[in-house]
Order: C-alpha cells, then sequence, then structure tokens
C-alpha cells in the first residue's frame, strides 16, 4: 500500500440499462456451469504453495526495479505460461515496460530577495523528477490552485513556463458556506492525501514548470517525510516516478517564514495575480532511470472479446531495509498476488471446458504501487493496453491474507471500499454474489468518505475509478507487520484466503457473464469533484 501520490485523468463513461436486481440479467445464449466447480478449483494449499516461494527471501522483498522484482515477475511469467494463459500484449510479450525515474539525495536552496532558504529546513518535496537551477523575476500567485467544474482559480490565467505559487485549502462564500460543496462542508480540497497531487496535475496541465504549495498545518509532516526519503535515497532506496520525458516538473511545500517573504498576505489573499519577485531555485537530485515492468496476461471473451474487467494487484514491496533485513510482503500484497493466479486458472480451466466468460479478463499485475501506483497510473494514463472505455469494471485486491486485530474473534470477513462510488449495480451485485457463494461479513468501515486512512485514494483501483470505471478493492485492513519484516508468510490464514479469493473470482465471473454491462450512475467529470 502507498501513503500519499495519486494523479487525476479523464472522463470515460459507461452506459446501458439497470436491471431489476442485480442478478436478473443473465439471458445467456449457451448454458454456462455452476462456477461453484471452478471455484473450488483454489484451495489454501496452493495460495500456501505460490507464496511460500513469492513471498520467500530469494526475492528479496520485491523492490521497484531490484533483481527481486525481476524474480518477481518471471515468476508469474512462467505461472501463466504453465497454464497457457496468453500474454495481454499482441507481441505475445508478457511485460509492460514502465519507465522509471529514481531520484538521489536532494541537496540545495531556495533564495528569495536574497535570503536563502534550505531543502529539508524551509521547504521540502516529495518529487522524483530532476530539479536544477531557476531564476525568475515574478511568479504566479494563484490561491488554492484548484482546478474545477465549479470554481478554477486558472480562469483567464496564462501559467505557461511559470512558477505558481498556491495554497492549502478551499474558497467560501460570504456566508461563510463553501463555494464548492455550496455548504458548510467541505470537499475534497481540503484533503491534503486526496487533492494535492490533483493540484499538482492541474499545475503542469496548465504548463506551469513548478509549484510552491504553503500549508502552515501539514508543512511538518512534509518535512517528516522528505527527510525520511532522502535517508531512503542516500541508502540508494530513492523515490520513484514514472518518466514521463519533456521539461522537469517541480514542487516544493514551504514553510511559514518563505510563503511571507512571497506574499505577506498569503493567509488572507484569494485574489489571483502575478506578483514581482527575485527568485533563485538551485536544487539537485542526480535522477537515475530505472526499468520496471508490469506483467498483464488475458483470458479472451468467448461473446463480448471487446469488453474487459481487470482484475489487479501491485507485485512489488518495499525491498530490504536500511539494516539489511528482507520486507518479504506476505500480505502486502503477496497475497493478492497469488489470489490473481488462482484466479486465472480457474477461468482458464471453465474456458478450456467451454465455459469462457463472456467478456475478456485481464489480469493486470502492477508495478511500483508502494512507490505511488505508478505501474497502474502508466497503465491508466499513457499505455492502456485494453481501452479504458471499453474496460467495464476493476476488481483490486491489495492485502487479503491476514486478520485485522480490531476484528479477530469475530467472523469472518473482508473490507470492502469503493464498490458503491461510481455504480450502484456493482455494488449491489458484489453483495448478492457474497451471499450466495462466499457468505462473509462485508465490512464497509474504510469506504466511508470521511475516513482518516483515506484508503479509497492508496491503491491500484483509483487509477481505475479516477476515469470513471467502476471499482471494488479488497483489503484486509492493517497489522503489526504491515511494511515490516515480519510480514512472512507464516502467518497467512490460507482457508480465509481461499475464501476471500473465491469471493473475486465469483464476482468477476458474474461481471464478465452479464448480458449488460455494468451501470456508471454515479459518473464524475473530473476525480478532483
Amino acid at each position: 500500500m502507498k501513503n500519499l501520490y495519486l494523479l487525476l485523468a479523464a472522463l470515460l463513461m459507461a452506459c446501458g440499462s439497470k436491471p431489476s436486481t442485480p442478478m436478473a440479467s443473465e439471458t445467456q445464449t449457451r448454458t454456462l456451469a455452476d462456477p461453484v466447480v471452478y471455484a473450488n478449483t483454489i484451495t489454501a494449499q496452493e495460495l500456501q504453495d505460490h507464496l511460500y516461494t513469492y513471498a520467500s527471501d530469494d526475492f528479496e522483498g520485491r523492490e521497484t526495479g531490484t533483481e527481486g522484482q525481476k524474480k518477481a515477475i518471471d515468476y508469474l511469467k512462467k505461472d501463466y505460461v504453465a497454464h497457457a494463459i496468453p500474454a495481454a500484449k499482441n507481441d505475445g510479450d508478457y511485460f509492460q515496460k514502465v519507465p522509471l525515474v529514481k531520484a538521489g539525495a536532494l541537496n540545495g536552496t531556495i533564495s528569495i530577495s536574497g535570503k536563502e532558504y534550505t531543502i529539508g529546513e524551509h521547504f521540502a518535496t516529495f518529487s522524483a523528477s530532476e530539479n536544477g537551477t531557476f531564476n525568475d523575476t515574478q511568479i504566479m500567485y494563484l490561491g488554492y490552485g484548484i482546478d474545477s467544474d465549479s470554481y478554477s482559480d486558472y480562469k483567464n490565467m496564462d501559467v505557461t513556463d511559470k512558477i505558481v505559487l498556491i495554497k492549502a485549502g478551499e474558497p467560501k462564500n460570504s456566508n461563510g458556506t463553501y463555494v464548492i460543496s455550496g455548504t458548510e462542508e467541505t470537499s475534497k480540497w481540503s484533503d491534503l492525501r486526496s487533492s494535492f497531487t490533483d493540484r499538482i496535475a492541474a499545475a503542469k496541465e496548465k504548463g506551469a514548470k513548478g509549484l510552491l504549495f504553503y500549508d502552515s498545518q501539514n508543512f511538518g509532516l512534509a518535512q517528516q517525510q522528505f527527510n525520511f526519503l532522502k535517508a531512503r535515497a542516500e541508502a540508494g532506496h530513492g523515490s520513484m516516478n514514472l518518466d514521463e520525458g519533456g521539461e522537469p516538473f517541480f514542487y516544493y511545500f514551504i514553510n511559514d517564514d518563505m510563503a511571507m517573504a512571497l506574499h505577506s498576505d498569503i493567509s488572507t489573499d484569494a485574489a489571483v495575480k502575478t506578483m514581482p519577485t527575485d527568485l533563485t531555485i538551485e536544487v539537485k537530485n542526480n535522477t537515475q532511470k530505472v526499468d520496471s515492468e508490469n506483467v498483464v496476461a488475458v483470458i479472451k471473451g468467448v461473446e463480448k472479446p471487446d469488453e474487459f474487467i481487470v482484475i489487479s494487484s501491485h507485485l512489488d514491496h518495499i525491498g530490504v531495509s536500511t539494516d539489511g533485513e528482507i520486507n518479504n510482503g506476505a500480505d502486502d500484497d503477496g497475497s493478492g498476488t497469488v489470489a490473481m493466479l488462482e484466479i486465472a486458472e480457474a477461468f482458464k480451466k471453465a474456458a478450456d471446458e467451454g465455459n469462457g466468460p463472456k467478456r475478456s479478463i485481464v489480469f493486470l499485475h502492477v508495478t511500483g504501487e508502494e512507490k505511488g501506483l505508478l505501474g497502474s497510473r502508466y497503465y491508466t494514463d499513457q499505455e492502456p493496453i485494453f481501452p479504458l472505455a471499453n474496460t467495464v469494471a476493476n476488481l483490486n485486491i491489495d492485502m487479503i491474507g491476514r486478520t485485522d486485530p480490531k476484528r479477530e474473534g469475530g467472523p469472518e470477513y473482508v473490507y470492502l471500499i469503493g464498490s458503491d462510488k461510481l455504480s450502484t449495480e456493482l455494488h449491489e451485485l458484489s453483495e448478492a454474489i457474497n451471499d450466495k457463494y462466499a457468505q462473509l461479513e462485508l465490512d464497509y468501515t474504510y469506504n466511508d468518505e470521511n475516513d482518516p486512512n483515506r484508503f479509497y485514494y492508496r491503491s491500484d483501483h483509483y487509477n481505475f475509478a479516477k476515469n470513471n470505471i467502476p471499482i471494488i478493492f479488497y483489503f484486509n485492513g492493517t497489522h503489526d507487520d504491515y511494511h515490516r519484516p515480519t510480514d512472512t508468510p507464516d502467518k497467512i490464514e490460507y482457508e480465509l484466503l481461499a475464501k476471500r479469493t473465491k469471493l473475486v473470482f465469483h464476482t468477476a465471473w458474474e461481471v464478465a457473464n452479464r448480458d449488460q454491462r455494468i451501470v456508471v450512475d454515479k459518473a464524475t467529470t473530473t476525480a478532483a469533484n
């Protein structure tokens, strides 16, 4: 699971007519076998056999771009080849190259009117982009830096090749209500985790070359994260980003002193304007190019091969700690990875026996999730192997092998996140499938929009959801071994893992074989609103 990075993309909307009940749309031209027959090929023993290899020390924690990650993708490819499940790409290559850049340890200063400010003390960043030297005599102050359908600080402002200064929060009306929500409730723009990358994306899209962000409340957190990432970079584990080419784009969190030096009335002024300044930025991070790969296989649909259900999990983990301990990532996300292998095998067996799915099933193992959802962002934003417009749903599996300590002693469960965010029909279908086949308790604790963990934005499904593709995120919650060397295969509850895996299989089977594709009835025009 990742901690802070998100991006947004464009509208892609599915359509169709909603059936009267979630499982009443089956008017099949052929009679399929009972899916239980194939679900039962998913066994606790086979999941265990896979995971004791995949989360072993031999794979060295599967950190993105390392030899351990290469061993992981080779393991996945060999399993698909062994079961004669084809590669998704037309050239037969199971690997989708994901070009990345890794940051070195950042060092440098920013000078404002002759006064020098130091990175790590006065400003901070999480960017892996190459930085450099910039000298500017003016900046663009854009208030909150929001760009949405209902409100935009960029309206009538040309920020091409400019450095943009913005602040946290969102505008209010004269009566005290918020402009975007129209009520006394804030929108997502007031939440740092869910809005900051939208602000970055807006600045980049409008042509800005850099962003200075003032958030007095959260600067200390940004500073701590920067210093943590700098220590990792010095140990060879620098932050990563997609290598998008073109001119570098930088962003910095700035502290109170820097904000006041740039605009003394920044806390109260909401008027966008061009502001004179004497600004020099000298920051270097010595980026390195990194080769990494998604692994993508497909079982083509029999009746609707050009409609796709994507089942995803992330193949990477956080690698080796600075003290040399291996983080095996058995639950995160070895559990989701091996679940996908078993689901793929079940669908292939069905297909071989004449019960192939109506729609195509794509098995997408993404890299770089721990670095900021990079592999899934590359798939959705840069190289979708199959058109997003024809992608019916995404079922994302990220940690389903353990029990949340808060749930110990209770009924068997799985946390579901996002099932109702874009499609009422998908949510109802999911409930009905669980009632019929799995009888797990579906816990929606982390689906709450106000949940402070913001898990909806923190795994690979989000890059599909931002494109209005209905998603379900399957999750067991965190535990004491999360992101620690103690997340090992012996602690996985394999019978429970098998039950959760079967639930995903049955849900995918139903979505793939319905007469009509899932209806999107809650589409948003942008992920920011």
